[in-house]
């Protein structure tokens, strides 16, 4: 999947980006890695606001827990009561059951798109005399041979849903959302022994401005909780 209409641009950028750090940092061992980093940053400071209405559905989520609880266990023998009473639940308070999916769901072209990128840029193409590299990598043209950046991926994935996961004590929903953020973790992790380290290196980083992020969030929707 090309996705010319994301892909162009972004190598357009990357490429721009990537020419701004040499022009400050004139080793490609070190200025890819930052640019890469530095792209990441840029993509996150765009998607913020997203992220940001994310994070605030997940808090509610999770607040909203016991009352779906004592509904489920009021109308165990009515299913369609049952929704129709967490339904309005969520209206009264200005929940949307699907608003964590929205930034995932704009995240999966552009990481599509980047894959297209790192595999088309010079540096990536092997018509350079040798590929750039960064910190333990000799190429970001070649999966990670340490396997340092798949377990990075698998554990910062598995972080990261596991933050923006409703805190839904031990219920039957909580173990099956535990195993599928887990499922996604490794898959992502198995993935990425194959990828090239650039598209890795973005995802790791990714995930940690996603963690950071949802921390800080999550520390002022208690704080204002508080407060009120």
């Amino acid at each position: 999947m090309k996705l010319q209409f994301l892909s162009g641009p972004i190598g357009h950028f990357f490429e721009f980006l990537q020419s701004g750090v040499a022009s400050v940092i004139p080793n490609p061992n070190i200025s890819y890695g930052i640019t890469i980093i530095l792209m990441t940053a840029i993509i996150r400071i765009i998607l913020l606001p997203l992220n940001i209405k994310q994070i605030k559905s997940t808090v509610k989520m999770s607040k909203i827990q016991p009352e779906m609880k004592k509904i489920q266990d009021k109308y165990k023998n009515d299913p369609q009561k049952s929704q129709q009473e967490i339904m309005k639940l969520y209206k009264e308070n200005g929940v949307n059951p699907l608003g964590g999916c929205l930034p995932m769901l704009i995240q999966m072209p552009i990481l599509f798109a980047l894959f297209y990128v790192f595999n088309n840029l010079t540096f990536m193409s092997g018509s350079m005399t040798q590929p750039a590299g960064f910190l333990w990598l000799n190429s970001l043209a070649k999966p990670d041979p340490y396997y340092i950046l798949p377990i990075l991926s698998t554990v910062t994935t598995y972080i990261s849903s596991k933050l923006m996961q409703p805190s839904n004590g031990d219920s039957a929903q909580a173990k099956q959302t535990s195993t599928m953020n887990s499922v996604m973790a490794i898959v992502f992790g198995f993935m990425s022994i194959k990828f090239r380290s650039a598209l890795v290196l973005y995802w790791v980083i990714n995930n940690l401005f996603q963690i950071a992020q949802t921390i800080w969030m999550q520390k002022v929707e208690k704080r204002r909780d508080a407060k009120a």
